[in-house]
């Protein structure tokens, strides 16, 4: 216990947080009918955790070196549980998009300590070694996230996938009391409080206002009023990163194509490959009439794929410049979007399967190299801050493609349905339009609806790729895809190097 529990208590945290990702994404349908939830709601549900957790990592981190990583891990943890809770409590859509945000902020506490507390745990080979375990472990639950949550929601309910959060929260917490050492930055470290602020309002008025934008109309007073305040926050953050003397992020770094090119490649991994997937699982629900179950297991070529992939790629692709790796394997994200993108009113979930197949090669191929990219993109000493914007921006590619794949796939809808049967039908109401619209006409719009998502998804995950290739070279030695996992060594080197 005592050489191998902060291991066990940090991959469990991390293994909860990254679960609940995606572990909602089967649900969805499940939570419409409950909550009498509009596919806006349904969106926030999901974006509310994504971008809590990618707009406070980086100031969470920083706070987190100057207060302690432990009080703050287990602080993160014990709010993170209290959020779970209410979100199993929801009784109305909003009440659970409160809460969802509410368990992000409990994330990214956790998530922006986990590597630094490994890093004052282990030293040399134990290092190599709790490093690897946690990288599997991240890697698992991602995979596994759609199918506990279609077990759970089609067992004891989709209420579940919250309230199983808080057995586990406790044991995390118990387990680091007992077995993880605190740590600390040097003296003299300071947070940018104004840093944090205005990235999470650019962030979520950003979002917010791409989801107002395909709701009522881009012109709309609230689309407009929304992207002119995230317009505002990100002049201010530019202004203070400039000025501050220990910044969130250093903006000299985004000078170097090749670090601006991987935080491209960040963001249009995560888009690309995840964006489109909440609509997949609503339109297996509620169109095709599968279980929860069922549907998920639908969806285990993505996540099954780039496990093996992964898993493989640090023997196979040792050496071979990141560059390469990333670059590829967004073109085969994007390929894969685009083979999905061939649905009429009479295709089956067996439609899906190449493109899903193609993307989880994709991503097992991307998800490993990012980091390594990054890091070979900056000097050493920016190696933590180059490690923490990646991860911000991975989770800020998925929540803005949410979003945006969101007001494609309704766009398409409506021209053929109407705006209110449209939205009705993407957010899990296909059902309700019985005797209203014929069954052929909500098939066929849906499939054309996600025929534009997927179509745009590929799209952006093939001109990531071709970016990503053009802008990614170095002179430094390419760093080797088995620095496995894309939030790996960064804040170790940072924190303990």
């Amino acid at each position: 216990m005592r050489t191998w529990g902060p291991l066990t208590a940090v991959s469990l945290g991390t293994f909860m947080l990254l679960l609940d990702v995606t572990i909602v994404v089967v649900a969805l349908p499940d939570m419409a009918r409950a909550l009498d939830a509009s596919l806006s709601d349904l969106q926030w549900v999901i974006d509310g955790y994504a971008l809590a957790l990618a707009a406070l990592l980086l100031g969470i981190g920083a706070a987190a070196d100057v207060l302690g990583r432990r009080r703050l891990n287990i602080m993160g943890t014990a709010l993170f549980a209290v959020a779970s809770l209410g979100c199993g409590l929801a009784s109305s859509a909003e009440l659970l998009v409160a809460a969802r945000a509410v368990q992000g902020l409990g994330a990214a506490a956790m998530f922006a300590t986990t590597l630094p507390l490994l890093g004052a745990a282990y030293q040399g080979r134990d290092r190599s070694v709790a490093l690897g375990v946690w990288g599997a472990v991240s890697g698992a639950s991602a995979a596994l996230g759609p199918i506990v949550g279609g077990l759970l929601t089609e067992g004891p309910g989709w209420r579940w996938i919250f309230f199983v959060n808080l057995p586990v929260s406790v044991a995390s917490i118990w387990l680091t009391l007992r077995v993880v050492p605190e740590s600390k930055a040097p003296a003299g470290r300071r947070i940018d409080w104004a840093g944090t602020a205005s990235f999470a309002v650019f962030a979520g008025a950003g979002t917010y206002g791409v989801l107002r934008g395909g709701t009522h109309g881009w012109a709309s007073t609230a689309a407009a009023t929304a992207f002119a305040v995230s317009a505002l926050a990100l002049l201010c953050f530019v202004l203070v990163e400039r000025r501050a003397a220990q910044p969130l992020l250093d903006l000299r770094l985004l000078r170097k194509p090749a670090f601006t090119g991987v935080l491209v490649g960040a963001i249009g991994y995560n888009a690309a490959a995840f964006g489109v997937i909440p609509y997949l699982s609503i339109w297996l629900q509620t169109v095709l009439g599968m279980s929860p179950v069922h549907g998920s297991l639908v969806l285990l070529p993505l996540a099954g794929m780039s496990f093996l992939v992964a898993a493989a790629g640090g023997r196979l692709l040792h050496g071979v410049a990141p560059r390469l790796v990333i670059g590829i394997g967004l073109l085969l994200i994007g390929a894969g979007g685009l083979c999905m993108a061939v649905l009429d009113a009479g295709s089956t979930w067996t439609s899906l399967l190449p493109g899903l197949t193609i993307a989880g090669i994709g991503t097992g191929l991307v998800a490993p190299a990012l980091a390594g990219a990054a890091l070979a993109a900056v000097p050493p000493a920016n190696a933590g801050m180059a490690g923490g914007a990646v991860n911000t921006f991975r989770q800020l590619g998925y929540a803005v493609g949410v979003a945006l794949f969101g007001t494609v796939l309704t766009s398409r809808m409506q021209d053929s349905l109407g705006h209110d049967a449209a939205h009705t039908a993407a957010g899990g109401g296909a059902s309700a339009l019985h005797g209203t619209v014929p069954a052929d006409a909500v098939r066929s719009a849906f499939a054309s609806g996600l025929n534009g998502a997927s179509l745009t998804a590929g799209i952006t995950g093939l001109v990531a790729g071709i970016l990503v290739l053009v802008m990614v070279r170095t002179p430094r030695e390419p760093a080797p895809v088995a620095a496995a996992t894309p939030e790996r060594a960064p804040r170790v080197e940072e924190h303990v190097g």
